[in-house]
């Protein structure tokens, strides 16, 4: 209305209201007559003017009257004359104490009373009305849209508004709230003022005084009967969920009310209505909402936790089912070339993942977590496989990345849950850590229980002696101390000590950490009792260490010892890094070569800081007066000590582990620059001597940063795509810097606020173009690989440099076939002929030499023999060539332009002694894992070879068998050419992990194995080796090139065998069964772990992108297509059909899971790819509901995979939920309602934001 209009119409409203009140007429005229003003139904114009005139001119009760009779008859909407009275009379409540008893009544009848059934215009009327009385968009900060929004938010107001009150009245509540009120509509002064003016009569202050007292018990007690109802409950939960820190502000005031409650006397008359009013919100806090376990899809979502173990005896199999990525993640990181994330922070994330989704407690979590390491350590092998990482790298995961794993997990728990689920008590954030506090302990004592995989590898069992003995005698010396202690006696009798397994080992290894405390020595059967002599009481009392820290010098004897011997504390580590930085050259050196000994590779218990100093040695720091000469000659000794242990295998993979490669990476880098751009000193020293120079030095640096960025493995989301197929290519070394350079950021900040932590990196960013040098030579490379040389002049640098190494090259090979004539060879004409050459020229110089001597080989000119003695005096001459060499040939090979030589065995090797044999035994590891594929088998004389690759083959002694067959094999690889092979090995993998579950002979209660996938052990080299189909899948998977076909095999087979599962409770033979819903239950236990398998496999294989295309393409293209199961058998039974969809549901949230984790705080890049690809897959679903898109699925299949999904969201990954369309989430909620899941649907609502709380508070009015 216009200003005119409005004043006309609030004039005649008020005079219509004086009429009916001096006529004294009954509620009904009342409401005839305003009635008549009201242009729709319900009015807001005439709540609004009724509201205004009653506060305070016309305060009688024959006004009160007709707002309660207008309320009930729906003239006037509640809402909206409950928002104009709270803004009005709460403020002046001490002034107007009447007043404010009748509005509580009316506020107690009233304030769930919602019906969003309104015209349009008096809807936006209403929401306007109620924002500006109660100030909805400024307090709240949002945009208020929807009525069922004003109603969550009104309601919360008043909640607020009145325990404020409350607490105001008490003297309670500080004058400095922070936070907005209806309590403060205006100051107290004026209040009091106002009232002693109205109050001149003593009677009717006393009167007032007892009113306002009655009106503040009143108060609570409505609150206590406003918040019991299940729709109230229901309300403030959006408010909870929400908008955390609003609840979170209710939390204080409750918090306020307990701590003052009991101190004071005059507070005790409250104390049942506080009681009540607290046990409610408590359980607002408490809520969950439980599915109708009579209905299918109730009973699947709600189907409680999925692992128990009832016995020691059936644990390990059929609780390991439920946590089979643990398995699959610790036997695919000893490929030992991921690099992206560290193991400790993948296996943290993986832990909490499935905590949640498994609903286990933390004792079962920690237990499975112990029990997959200790079966990683007992599927240490052979070098079966070739140079892959073995028992050190196994033992690293047990006892240093999966303690430190823990101990994140307990660091983590504000990021692990939303602020809203502790609430703002520090009380609560200390029971959840006590919570994992006692898990970890008790796993740790129920572990001893696993006495088979306890046994200690043959190498580990002096160690574990150790440990074992440290615990005897810590608890022999306590009961010394107590003077007590039978079966110990004094210090001159035998001890007794516990025989040595693991389980020490771990225990050591979580002490060290301060995970336990030493009270563990005491738990029952830890120290088991075995005769020992006094000498053994002291484990470390004969240590080298001991000897170290008190001030010995490095004699050799001492150096071998601390060599062999791991340290056992950080000070002597601390104290070695100082001579390694400071000390002489000598002491350098022997400092380097034992900080990279055995307190590297088996210090387990310090082993994350020994990491940290070996980045740093690799990195010296910089001293002050340090010259135009690089400071990094001063330390060679040091370096090439680092260098030279560091880069071994299994160093190399335990640095990987702990997730250092990127800063290794980038301190290589300026030891590659400076060292490769010295002339060596002297032509005598020999490049292979133990003597560090300048050669060995710089390809030591080299070759190590070559192997970081050749050979380990980029993401797969980094790779190339190309024809809809993903080609994982090698990574970059900017990739590689990069990552570093991201990093560095956070570990300053973890140092600076952890004063513990040993920092490792600078923050100074590392970029390939500030090293001229190495870039150089980094360019030539890729265009050496790219394209074919071009021409050199012969007046240029390059050509020059060539010449002298071909010089060099050739003199070799004159020199070696004149001494094998019987000449003898001069060694001093040999050691003139080496060029003084700066390193990076070498290099440069290289594939022009290389060029040359294949030119002169393909030409007849040189021997296959003088070829492999050419290249071999060449590494001689720099290590470092190598690399060049392989990445030459390597690239000349794929050009086709060079002739082929028979491998004949004349003028080359022939791989005819073993090239059949291999054969023969990849056909019967391929057959022992279900894949039967035609090969094709080579004569030994149809093998030809281009020349580059068949001098590949011959360089290096006895390398070139074996470098050639595994080349063949490679090349020939079946998984990387045939997908029949890829399904048939993934079949293999179900079937191995399922067990014979599914044969007719067994029923459903055999349990799956985790052993049948990966295998407990290998068979011994003299046999013919079985590899489990779950190792040859990890070992296989990244090199099948159309992954994306791995994802539809996959859903395939969930999605067979869930079926398959129902199928056999529906059998005739199973009747009994049926009979019970705990078959049921574990039926689709069984698909869950299905589910499981199918989650780790697919993303193993293929990474963010494959779980991206599972989300966005798969899974739709699977609802859209008709099953083979139903196409071939006509008819699928209904509960067939459900188990499918719950699989197929499962599997989709646990890869996300899995993936980018269910925790509610998240990178920034990751919380927003992650909201992308679930909407696109909620957007389909949204879809096919709304009728724009056809399914081919059965329909049971469709509704139990979209229930399934949403409950799934709901109960496990709620922070999902929130990046979703809200639009696309009411549809959702509309069609689980036509469903008959209106529980289903609130939950859905209540997770997703602000922007859907009124359509939630719709539905809840609706439901409760």
């Amino acid at each position: 209305m216009e200003g005119i209009e409005w004043s006309e119409y609030e004039r005649r409203v008020v005079d219509t209201v004086k009429w009916c009140q001096e006529r004294n007429e009954s509620p009904l005229v009342w409401s005839i007559e305003m009635g008549k003003w009201a242009t729709q139904v319900p009015s807001p114009d005439l709540g609004q003017v009724l509201v205004s005139h009653l506060c305070f001119q016309n305060n009688t009760p024959s006004l009160w009257k007709f707002l309660e009779g207008a309320m009930s008859s729906g003239l006037l909407f509640p809402v909206q004359v409950l928002s104009l009275l709270s803004a009005s009379i709460i403020p002046h409540r001490r002034s107007q104490p009447e007043a404010y008893s009748l509005y509580l009544q009316l506020l107690n009848r009233y304030a769930l009373s919602f019906n969003p059934v309104v015209s349009d215009v008096s809807r936006q009327t209403i929401i306007n009305s109620v924002d500006r009385a109660l100030k909805l968009s400024e307090i709240y900060d949002i945009r208020v849209l929807e009525l069922g929004h004003v109603f969550v938010l009104f309601f919360f107001s008043i909640i607020i508004g009145l325990i404020d009150s409350v607490l105001d009245d008490w003297g309670l509540l500080q004058s400095s709230l922070e936070r907005p009120s209806l309590a403060f509509g205006n100051t107290n002064s004026k209040d009091m003022d106002i009232d002693s003016k109205q109050s001149s009569n003593l009677a009717r202050k006393e009167h007032h005084e007892e009113l306002r007292t009655k009106n503040s018990f009143m108060a609570l007690e409505v609150l206590g009967k406003l918040t019991e109802s299940k729709k109230s409950l229901l309300l403030l939960r959006l408010i909870h969920l929400n908008m955390p820190k609003k609840f979170n502000g209710l939390l204080c005031s409750l918090q306020l009310f307990k701590a003052h409650h009991l101190a004071s006397s005059d507070l005790n008359p409250a104390k049942q209505l506080l009681a009540r009013f607290s046990a409610n919100i408590e359980r607002v806090v408490d809520f969950v909402h439980h599915l109708d376990k009579r209905q299918l899809i109730g009973m699947l979502v709600d189907n409680g936790p999925p692992c128990r173990p009832v016995s020691q005896l059936n644990f390990e199999s059929a609780f390991s089912a439920c946590w089979v990525p643990l398995d699959i993640y610790m036997e695919n990181v000893m490929d030992g070339k991921q690099l992206v994330k560290s193991a400790i922070d993948v296996i943290a994330e993986v832990v909490i993942t499935l905590q949640i989704l498994n609903q286990a407690s933390w004792q079962e979590t920690f237990l499975a977590l112990w029990l997959s390491a200790l079966r990683l350590v007992q599927r240490e092998r052979d070098p079966l496989e070739g140079p892959v990482p073995h028992l050190e790298a196994r033992l690293c995961v047990l006892l240093s990345i999966v303690p430190l794993a823990i101990a994140k997990v307990l660091e983590d728990e504000d990021q692990v849950y939303s602020p809203s689920a502790l609430g703002n008590s520090m009380s609560a954030y200390e029971k959840a850590h006590a919570l994992r506090k006692y898990g970890l302990i008790s796993s740790l004592q129920v572990l001893g229980q696993f006495s088979g995989l306890l046994c200690p590898p043959a190498s580990v069992v002096n160690a574990a002696n150790i440990a074992a003995a440290k615990a005897a005698t810590h608890v022999h010396n306590s009961k010394n101390e107590k003077g007590s202690g039978p079966g110990y006696g004094n210090h001159g009798q035998g001890l007794m000590k516990a025989g040595g397994n693991m389980r020490h080992l771990i225990v050591e290894a979580c002490i060290a950490r301060n995970l336990i405390d030493a009270s563990a020595y005491f738990w029952p059967c830890y120290v088991v009792a075995s005769a020992i002599t006094p000498s053994d009481t002291s484990p470390n009392q004969n240590s080298p260490w001991s000897t170290f820290m008190e001030g010995a010098s490095l004699s050799s004897s001492l150096i071998s010892s601390l060599v062999t011997t791991p340290a056992s504390s950080l000070q002597e580590i601390e104290k070695l890094y100082h001579i390694a930085v400071n000390g002489s050259k000598e002491e350098k050196s022997a400092a380097s070569k034992i900080l990279c000994g055995a307190s590297l590779r088996i210090g387990w218990n310090i082993q994350e800081h020994v990491v940290r100093f070996v980045v740093k040695l690799l990195s010296p720091p910089t001293p002050l007066n340090s010259g135009p000469r690089s400071h990094l000659v001063d330390h060679m000794s040091m370096l090439y000590g680092i260098l030279k242990e560091a880069s071994l295998i299994d160093t190399v993979h335990i640095l990987s582990l702990h997730g250092v490669v990127p800063e290794i990476a980038a301190s290589l880098v300026p030891l590659c620059e400076v060292f490769g751009s010295l002339e060596p000193t002297s032509r005598n020293k020999s490049s292979k001597g133990d003597e560090p120079n300048v050669y060995m030095i710089f390809s030591l640096a080299f070759l190590f940063l070559l192997r970081l960025w050749k050979f380990y493995k980029p993401p797969i989301e980094q790779c190339i795509t190309e024809h809809a197929r993903a080609f994982r290519g090698e990574l970059t070394l900017e990739y590689l810097l990069l990552l570093r350079n991201s990093r560095s950021t956070s570990f300053q900040y973890e140092t600076n606020s952890n004063p513990d932590h040993i920092g490792c990196i600078s923050d100074k960013a590392i970029y390939i173009d500030s090293y001229p040098k190495l870039r150089s030579w980094y360019c030539q490379n890729k265009s050496c690989v790219a394209s074919t040389l071009s021409g050199l002049s012969s007046e240029s640098p390059v050509h020059e440099v060539s010449n002298k190494i071909l010089n060099m090259v050739y003199s070799k090979m004159t020199i070696t076939g004149s001494s094998s004539s019987g000449s003898p060879a001069s060694t001093g004409e040999d050691t003139l002929q080496r060029p003084m050459l700066p390193a990076w020229e070498v290099l440069e110089a290289i594939p022009y030499v290389l060029e040359a001597i294949l030119t002169a080989c393909a030409h007849g000119r040189l021997s296959s023999r003088n070829l492999t003695i050419g290249l071999r005096d060449l590494v001689d001459f720099l290590p470092a060539s190598l690399a060049t060499i392989i990445s030459y040939f390597s690239a000349e090979i794929t050009r086709g332009i060079w002739k082929s030589v028979p491998m004949n065995g004349i003028d080359w090797p022939s791989p005819q002694a073993i090239l059949l044999t291999v054969e023969s035994e990849i056909k019967e590891i391929l057959a022992a894992v279900g894949v039967n594929i035609p090969t094709c088998s080579y004569e030994a004389s149809e093998i030809v070879l281009p020349l580059p690759m068949a001098a590949l083959a011959v360089f290096g002694p006895k390398r070139s068998v074996v470098g050639m067959t595994l080349s063949l094999f490679h090349a020939r690889s079946v998984f990387r050419q045939n997908k029949e092979a890829v399904a048939q090995l993934l079949r293999s993998c179900f079937t191995a992990f399922l067990g014979s579950q599914l044969a007719a002979t067994t029923s459903l209660s055999n349990q799956s194995s985790v052993n049948g996938l990966l295998g407990f052990t290998i068979s011994a080299c003299s046999i013919h080796p079985f590899v489990a189909p779950g190792f040859l899948y990890l070992r296989s998977c990244r090199t099948i090139q159309n992954v994306q076909y791995v994802n539809g095999v996959i859903v395939g087979l969930v999605a067979e065998y869930a079926q398959e599962l129902s199928v056999r409770w529906e059998r005739k033979e199973c009747r009994r069964l049926k009979s019970s819903q705990a078959s049921l239950c574990l039926a689709t236990t069984k698909a869950k772990e299905v589910a499981t398998l199918g989650a780790s496999l697919l993303c193993i294989a293929g990474g963010f992108q494959l779980v991206q295309e599972l989300y966005t393409e798969t899974i739709p293209t699977w609802l859209l297509s008709s099953s083979e199961a139903e196409s071939k058998q006509g008819e699928v039974s209904a509960v067939s059909c459900v188990v499918e969809g719950y699989a197929m549901a499962y599997l989709l949230i646990l890869s996300g899971s899995i993936m980018w984790g269910v925790q509610v705080q998240q990178p920034n890049w990751l919380f927003t790819r992650r909201a992308r690809i679930v909407e696109i897959h909620m957007d389909f679903l949204a879809g096919v509901l709304d009728g724009n898109i056809s399914l081919g699925c059965h329909p049971s299949t469709w509704k139990a995979y979209v229930s399934c999904l949403v409950g799934l969201l709901v109960k496990f990954a709620p922070a999902w939920i929130q990046g979703v369309n809200p639009k696309t989430l009411r549809t959702l909620a509309s069609g689980l309602r036509g469903w008959h899941e209106c529980e289903l649907a609130l939950s859905l609502l209540e997770r997703g934001g602000t922007a859907v709380m009124g359509s939630a508070a719709e539905l809840v009015n609706v439901t409760s």
